[in-house]
């Protein structure tokens, strides 16, 4: 299902976030102004302000504070993909040339900043002491993230746990967030808040799992980024760490001098072993173990046409490029 027809029962939401995002990405300064623009408006699928919107409307929030919120979580997201693209060195996303490619790095992780400390100033605007809470462990849980990925470029000896403990700081940390936000404005109990927080977490990781095998398998048309990017990054992800377990030792050696060195040359006989060993297969039964769980824990939520749409939403996260 299109990501727009999923978003079709809080479409008016979202259309007051992205309002909300042109409002508050206003400054003074040019360069801020273009570069924020550029990214934010870049085709993204807005998927971390969507759950703000849908757990709280889910609660039968009333208020408006979900739009705040909605516009800091993709504020934070932004400002880590400003920064993840200088890391990585990166000069496609979305199908667009990144902003350090067209900006350069400087004003990237600079503009990066501005988005960052533009969501901390929004979120006290909502005056509420546990969502600042929320969102500050959320920000920090990820930079971590971003440092233990870091570390892990070029470790061919990284484990599947390993894997999971980068992915779930570096991207699910920001779904649980976003989730959980809504709950907190509802006032929903302890219970439910857990649930939603679960319910994004798992949602989150099998999003990047899945990502992680479009890496290998998709159309770049589609993906908006270069096949073999991770494999050229010296990146340990789910379908290498397979080989590393479940491969020929020839496979096995071929995947780790790949991951060691980085760079393309074995990108053709890394192939092949992924598909020898069925490995692409196997991460997507890790994404789907994942939506699993996600789907269990959204069932405390009660009927409603916002709860299908979450529902729907795990469907979405696994099935991409299929």
């Amino acid at each position: 299902m299109p990501v727009l027809q999923l978003f079709a029962p809080i479409a008016a939401d979202m259309d007051a976030v992205d309002v909300l995002i042109r409002e508050r990405l206003h400054s003074d300064v040019v360069l801020i102004r273009q570069v924020a623009e550029y990214i934010i408006h870049s085709g993204g699928k807005r998927l971390r302000p969507a759950l703000v919107l849908f757990a709280a409307n889910a609660l039968g929030y009333r208020g408006v504070h979900h739009h705040e919120l909605a516009a800091v979580v993709e504020f934070i997201h932004t400002s880590t993909l400003l920064h993840d693209d200088v890391v990585d060195e990166s000069e496609l996303r979305r199908g667009n040339k990144t902003a350090n490619a067209l900006f350069g790095n400087a004003a990237s992780v600079l503009v990066g900043d501005f988005l960052y400390s533009r969501a901390f100033q929004m979120m006290v605007s909502v005056d509420d002491m546990r969502v600042m809470r929320v969102l500050a462990e959320a920000t920090n849980i990820i930079a971590e993230g971003e440092v233990l990925q870091l570390l892990n470029c070029h470790d061919a000896d990284v484990t599947v746990d390993g894997y999971l403990q980068v992915i779930r700081c570096k991207t699910a940390k920001l779904f649980e967030a976003a989730a959980r936000l809504g709950a907190i404005l509802a006032g929903a109990d302890a219970a439910i808040e857990q649930a939603l927080a679960d319910f994004g977490m798992h949602l989150g990781t099998a999003f990047q799992i899945i990502d992680d095998v479009l890496d290998y398998s998709a159309d770049e048309a589609e993906t908006g980024k270069h096949l073999g990017d991770d494999l050229a990054e010296g990146k340990p992800t789910l379908p290498l760490i397979h080989i590393m377990r479940h491969g020929a030792s020839g496979q096995a050696a071929c995947v780790r001098r790949a991951i060691e060195s980085g760079g393309l040359d074995d990108f053709a006989a890394v192939l092949e072993a992924i598909e020898a060993t069925g490995a692409l297969e196997a991460t997507r039964a890790q994404a789907r173990a994942e939506a699993a769980l996600a789907v269990t824990a959204v069932q405390k939520l009660p009927p409603s046409i916002f709860k299908d749409a979450l529902l729907q939403l795990t469907d979405f996260a696994v099935a991409r490029g299929f």
